[in-house]
């Protein structure tokens, strides 16, 4: 009987133990993660007022749930928790699910001043993730710039324009709801370096800009207009083309008496965030243009936005885990068809799937066939690892490497808390938001010894 652990409960994760269970009726497969929730980005990263993307949950629930399936939670794997080695001699294969967790950076000068951040740190903050760091994101800023034209970009965006009637009756924390709520922040410019036709964001999520209450949004048709497509966007894919569409559109609209205002620029690129009083006041932009290669090269003109907070998000890296093959120049494990390669050569019982695997790039919906292409190369791999001898249950031997597990019963136990949580609220469930508040809640709930 194939034994195999899965790292990491995001979609990746949880659909290669789905693509495991539906193609080896005999398979047993532990899903670790070092968090007590499952779930992974769609958890922690879907923004609060998506509920139909963050119902997902329900389905990656599913195949938790499966009776071949166990969660153990709040088991770290590599530095400071169990070693890769060491997983390696509990099970007949490991597949690493760890996704990208770190942001790419602009580096420019200015970068490190209080009141510039990353998307990423912003997001996890109202997601509630027990790493979050800080709480000062909103504090006196009136103007605020988004560097980056993607979904993640266009996600803080607005967030930063929602009010509290949109966002009481999601799960956001209520720190961070009771911040954005007091929010003086008026002004968000959001800003790419390149032209409409390349922006990343899709049309939906543009689209939900427009539609937000007491904003409006401002687009410069001379801007726009320095697009070669712009003008013609027939040629365009249909994703691309339905955004020059909308955003033309925005040309039109009359100015409102609104209380807040999302300007999206084309054709910026920073190259400083300047200081006002030890903190970040203003970013200088040197204005791009099309170098006719799908890229941009500078003009020499710049211009400066005012800004007492700054988010970039301009992509993701994967981080090395202690123990495995790492690839800094492309953040992601070595790997033949989700094999681990080490030293070139195809390391036994190892896999990869996921972002860790291929790279920050796709939807969720990608890390289907991705999960599928590496559960079919471990299933061909079968004859060999059976022939490993590993242990009947490696929950024991997990606990005396150190590891504190949490069970599907800590969890619910979680999500009981939640709930009671957001009651004494007024609201709905809300998220418990640190380490201290999620290990209280587990209680009876953790893996017993």
């Amino acid at each position: 009987m194939l034994r195999v652990a899965v790292v990491g409960s995001g979609p990746s994760g949880v659909y290669t133990a789905q693509s495991l269970i539906q193609q080896d009726p005999e398979v047993l497969v532990d899903v670790l993660d070092r968090l007590p929730c499952p779930y992974g980005l769609v958890r922690y990263g879907v923004a609060p007022d998506h509920e139909k993307i963050k119902s997902l949950q329900q389905n990656l629930r599913t195949v938790l749930e499966h009776e071949r399936v166990r969660f153990l939670g709040g088991v770290e794997v590599g530095a400071g928790g169990v070693p890769v080695a060491r997983l390696r001699q509990l099970y007949h294969a490991v597949v690493y699910c760890v996704g990208a967790a770190a942001d790419r950076r602009l580096g420019i000068p200015g970068e490190e001043l209080p009141g510039s951040w990353s998307a990423t740190e912003f997001v996890s903050w109202y997601s509630a993730h027990p790493d979050a760091v800080g709480e000062g994101f909103l504090r006196g800023a009136r103007s605020a710039v988004v560097i980056g034209v993607g979904n993640v970009a266009v996600d803080v965006t607005r967030i930063l324009a929602r009010g509290t009637t949109e966002l009481s009756p999601t799960d956001m924390p209520q720190s961070a709801l009771t911040a954005l709520s007091a929010s003086g922040v008026t002004e968000i410019h959001t800003v790419g370096r390149r032209g409409p036709s390349q922006a990343r964001f899709t049309t939906k999520e543009l689209r939900e800009l427009g539609a937000l209450p007491d904003t409006d949004v401002i687009v410069d048709e001379a801007e726009l207009a320095l697009d070669p497509a712009y003008g013609d966007p027939s040629g365009l894919p249909a994703g691309q083309r339905r955004n020059v569409e909308v955003l033309r559109g925005w040309t039109a609209l009359p100015p409102r008496d609104v209380r807040r205002r999302i300007r999206l620029r084309f054709f910026l690129r920073p190259v400083e965030l300047l200081a006002d009083g030890g903190r970040v006041g203003a970013v200088r932009f040197e204005r791009t243009a099309p170098d006719g290669h799908g890229g941009v090269t500078g003009t020499g003109r710049y211009e400066d936005v005012e800004a007492q907070l700054v988010l970039r998000s301009v992509g993701y890296l994967g981080v090395p885990l202690e123990g495995l093959p790492f690839d800094p120049e492309r953040g992601t494990v070595p790997h033949l068809g989700g094999r681990v390669l080490r030293a070139g050569a195809i390391a036994p019982g190892e896999y990869v799937s996921g972002w860790i695997k291929r790279g920050p790039t796709g939807v969720i919906g990608t890390n289907r066939p991705c999960a599928k292409e590496t559960v079919t190369s471990l299933l061909e791999d079968t004859p060999v690892l059976v022939r490993s001898p590993v242990p009947e249950d490696a929950l024991p031997l997990l606990r005396a490497a150190g590891a504190e597990p949490v069970g599907w019963d800590g969890w619910l136990a979680i999500e009981r808390a939640e709930a009671e949580l957001g009651a004494s609220l007024g609201r709905g469930v809300v998220k418990l938001p640190d380490w201290g508040a999620l290990w209280a809640a587990v209680g009876r709930g953790r893996i017993a010894g």
